[in-house]
């Protein structure tokens, strides 16, 4: 929960430098860049097929851009008739209508999306993937996400002093395959569940995997991903489609990847990428983590999921601040840029819009 007070936490009274990047180093474009961000609403996890009631306490917090953070639909085929139909399941719903009349959306995938649960490099319907997911969420023809070697993307909006960066990260189209435990005959989620309604803890179906070569990203990407964060930004949020700092490897995430994990630590710190902080999905639960042990600065990451989706087991992760909410959520950062430096609370909330977890942070404590 918050350590600090909201009306403390807005005031912003704590001074921070803009963080100094490389002039050759862009940004994507985008129609909103010079909109100044308040209010930033994310989630992840929201079949088609289901009732996304949600949306409404969304709309309610008249957010300045909503993120999706992966699974926005669940595809889970290879075949092009069924993407299309998905995707209309969610151009129906109502909620959704509004959301897209209403707001700026940027959107990344997850596996589902992707194309299958936890597929990654292998899947041979990326390319036909990648445009459908770009039509439907507006990218142009001439966007540079239909040529690079997945559909990852950065933008920066707002004016000068009130800078902020969205990264989004794409870990499937280059991720080389996961570390799986033995788990006999069954699938994972039914072998989970059934231990879980004998009490037994669950330690996953993945593995660490020790070998240094093994990536989410790609070299490329993580050329260009460490060119982003010298572009000149107060805020940086890095949206990720797996939890970044969860460190039970049990299901997927970016600690089963020790190089990219390692990485993207040295990365912030070599690049002085001063106030980054993660949103994640994935997990169908939400709850905050904060690694604050050989890091350049606190490293914070507000999980949000999902939209419509529940887990009913909570892994263990011993960098978990505060509890778990196990229902339907959403999140939503609100920015204070008033004083010297800008201060950010983030919040899960329910399908009522009930705050259910929360953290303020102070932009101030995350510099290297």
């Amino acid at each position: 929960m918050a350590q600090i007070s909201r009306r403390g936490l807005m005031s912003g009274t704590v001074g921070v430098g803009l963080a100094a990047g490389a002039a050759t180093a862009k940004a994507d474009s985008h129609a909103e860049s010079a909109r100044t961000l308040t209010r930033i609403a994310f989630g992840s996890c929201a079949k088609s097929q289901k009732p996304q009631p949600i949306w409404d306490a969304v709309l309610a917090t008249e957010p300045d851009l909503f993120i999706f953070l992966g699974d926005n639909v669940y595809l889970d085929t290879r075949d092009p008739e069924v993407m299309r139909q998905r995707y209309a399941e969610l151009a129906a719903q109502p909620g959704y209508q509004k959301l897209k009349a209403t707001t700026p959306i940027l959107a990344i995938w997850d596996d589902h999306d992707f194309g299958e649960n936890d597929a990654g490099a292998d899947y041979p319907m990326k390319e036909e993937s990648r445009r459908q997911f770009l039509d439907f969420f507006g990218e142009a023809a001439d966007s540079p996400r239909r040529t690079r070697d997945g559909i990852y993307t950065a933008h920066v909006f707002g004016p000068e002093g009130r800078r902020v960066q969205v990264i989004l990260p794409d870990l499937r189209w280059n991720r080389t395959p996961l570390k799986s435990l033995e788990l006999g005959d069954q699938d994972y989620e039914t072998w989970v569940r059934a231990r879980a309604a004998v009490g037994e803890t669950t330690p996953g179906p993945y593995d660490r995997n020790p070998d240094l070569a093994a990536t989410q990203l790609g070299e490329r990407q993580w050329r260009w991903l460490e060119e982003q964060l010298t572009v000149p930004a107060d805020i940086r949020v890095f949206g990720s489609s797996l939890q970044v700092v969860a460190d039970f490897a049990g299901w997927e995430g970016w600690i089963n990847f020790a190089h990219d994990h390692q990485r993207l630590i040295g990365a912030i710190r070599d690049k002085k990428a001063n106030g980054l902080f993660c949103l994640s999905g994935d997990t169908h639960y939400g709850e905050i983590s904060k690694l604050d042990v050989n890091v350049p600065y606190p490293l914070w990451d507000i999980t949000s999921s999902g939209l419509t989706e529940v887990w009913p087991v909570t892994p263990p992760n011993a960098l978990r601040v505060g509890g778990v909410f196990r229902d339907q959520n959403f999140g939503l950062l609100t920015i204070g840029w008033n004083g010297d430096s800008p201060t950010v609370l983030a919040e899960v909330r329910d399908v009522n819009g009930v705050v259910r977890l929360e953290q303020a942070i102070r932009v101030a404590d995350l510099r290297v």
